[in-house]
């Protein structure tokens, strides 16, 4: 007769469970879908590969909801049809009886563990890779809705048009302009531009070629006319570069090592670069100082570039040459003479892996000595310090290959003489607080994930008990009052995520929080429980 009950409470239970499951799956997936679709301007097929893939997302929230939903439901008509009462007079107890419903609530909690750790993050990195598959269309069609589009890059980049061709991947009447601190820098105008990208694993590499280009540079730079400009940024992340979206064996792997979590490798190398560039001016003024016959050594191939200047300055990853600046470029091996250049301005500025740079030289203004022509702008490419590489390789310095143990060991030390500036000083707390930060929401993200997933199970015995002890009133009224805590749940958990992130705050008190939620709702079964079996 007990298994009779179970099937026929347990049928009921499934039968609420999924219908309510279905309906919220829908509305709930329609919303998640918005953000992308306004931010990205995806189409109609990828909005319905995005519903697919934020499906474990929905289905996260919506199946403890559901079950709360299902319990209330049944369990309180069960009790206000009587039923409750003619099985306790046949001799079944109420424990027995709620046997189905502490089932649904163990495999709902198994199925939003096993959501949350493993499944969520798989699907959310499918809908990055999804996203980063169709980037070439959602760039042009921005362009074509909005007639501009920015880069979602670290460094950003607007990119205006008047006409999209989407068969030759072109632009006809081009503006590229670059961000920095939220201020336009360097603009470039072309009246067509190519747009290509080269996939990656974790980015898409942009590549916006236009022919006849010109462009227009800071205060500092001027404006000039190239035959052909080339801009490479990258396309960055744009859903998987935040912890609560990495697995649990992914979690554990960046807090082993910290450099797999790109935005910690990013202002990492953007430390790691600054350094090198306040090494390098360091060492050009140490190596040329007041002697007018001292000159830098660079060297490109067979090429050699020496140089000097009244005053070398770093300056946002860039070393600036200014006053009276002489450029000698030679080839040692070939037996030409020298070509001697005095620009009015130049400047040194990294490019390519920021770890293992080459140094690109752009002259201004350049003069040719022997010939007496002027150029407009002299670009040197692929340079590198090869009698000088120990001198600015901070890893040689120290004898480490750990970037961030090279960066502690560089800040800690008096290797600039000078000090380190405010742009080096800036990027080295910065790059601090996201370690430390990244290391508390690693731990607040394994805790709340674990409440979140075990607390399904009173939560949803809190909704029988409730929905017991309100037989005489409306159906939904247990549900109403079942929803007040899990809210506290939820509350304490947002609550304790907060304070776990807080550098000021032990991490003990924000770790309690989130699992005094979970005490609560437990404690909270047991008064409801016995209140049930004394009556």
């Amino acid at each position: 007769m007990v298994l009779i009950l179970h099937r026929y409470i347990f049928r009921e239970l499934l039968k609420v469970f999924l219908l309510a499951s279905v309906g919220l799956t829908l509305i709930l997936s329609l919303g998640s879908i918005l953000a992308p679709v306004q931010e990205y301007g995806v189409g109609p097929r990828q909005v319905l590969s995005l519903m697919g893939y934020f499906l474990p997302i929905t289905l996260t929230f919506v199946l403890p909801m559901a079950a709360l939903f299902a319990s209330a439901l049944v369990y309180g008509r069960f009790a206000s049809d009587n039923e409750l009462d003619a099985c306790r007079a046949s001799g079944v107890s109420i424990m027995a009886l709620v046997y189905p419903g502490l089932t649904l609530a163990i495999v709902v909690a198994i199925a939003n563990l096993i959501l949350s750790f493993h499944m969520l993050p798989y699907f959310v990195h499918l809908a990055e890779k999804s996203l980063q598959g169709d980037a070439k269309q959602i760039l042009f069609r921005n362009i074509q809705r909005r007639g501009y589009y920015e880069l979602p890059t670290d460094d950003p980049w607007l990119i205006y048009a008047d006409e999209v061709n989407l068969k030759n991947d072109t632009l006809v009447g081009v503006v590229v302009a670059s961000l920095e601190r939220n201020r336009i820098g360097s603009i470039y105008t072309a009246e067509r531009a190519a747009v290509k990208f080269n996939a990656h694993d974790t980015i898409n590499e942009v590549q916006i070629i236009a022919n006849n280009t010109f462009q227009i540079g800071t205060e500092d730079d001027g404006g000039f006319s190239v035959e052909q400009g080339a801009i490479n940024t990258e396309f960055g992340s744009l859903l998987a570069d935040d912890i609560k979206f990495k697995k649990i064996n992914e979690m554990k792997k960046i807090r082993a090592d910290l450099m797999l979590f790109h935005p910690i490798e990013k202002l990492a190398n953007d430390t790691y670069a600054q350094f090198t560039t306040e090494l390098l001016a360091q060492e050009i003024r140490a190596k040329t100082g007041t002697d007018a016959n001292s000159y830098y050594r660079l060297y490109s191939g067979e090429k050699l570039v020496e140089l000097r200047a009244d005053s070398v300055l770093a300056d946002e990853e860039k070393v600036k040459l200014e006053g009276r600046i002489v450029v000698v470029e030679s080839y040692p091996g070939a037996g030409t003479a020298p070509v001697t250049l005095r620009p009015t301005k130049a400047s040194l500025h990294i490019e390519g892996n920021k770890l293992a740079p080459t140094l690109t030289m752009d002259l201004y203004n350049a003069l040719n000595e022997d010939s007496g022509d002027l150029q407009m702008r002299h670009v040197i490419r692929g340079l590198f310090p090869k009698d000088n590489a120990g001198d600015i390789d901070i890893g040689k310095k120290f004898g480490t290959q750990n970037v961030l143990d090279s960066l502690r060991l560089a800040s800690d030390s008096a290797i600039l003489k000078q000090g380190p500036s405010p742009k080096l000083g800036k990027l080295t707390a910065e790059l601090e607080d996201e370690i430390q930060k990244t290391l508390l929401q690693i731990r607040a993200e394994i805790h709340t994930r674990l409440v979140f997933g075990i607390g399904c199970v009173p939560m949803i015995l809190i909704g029988i008990g409730i929905a017991i002890c309100k037989k005489g009133g409306h159906l939904l009224t247990a549900f109403g009052a079942s929803c007040i805590p899990a809210a506290v749940l939820i509350i304490c958990i947002i609550s304790g995520r907060q304070i776990t992130q807080n550098t000021d705050v032990t991490i003990v008190s924000g770790v309690g929080l989130i699992w005094s939620g979970l005490v609560f709702l437990l404690l909270l079964v047991g008064v409801i429980y016995r209140r049930l079996l004394k009556n």
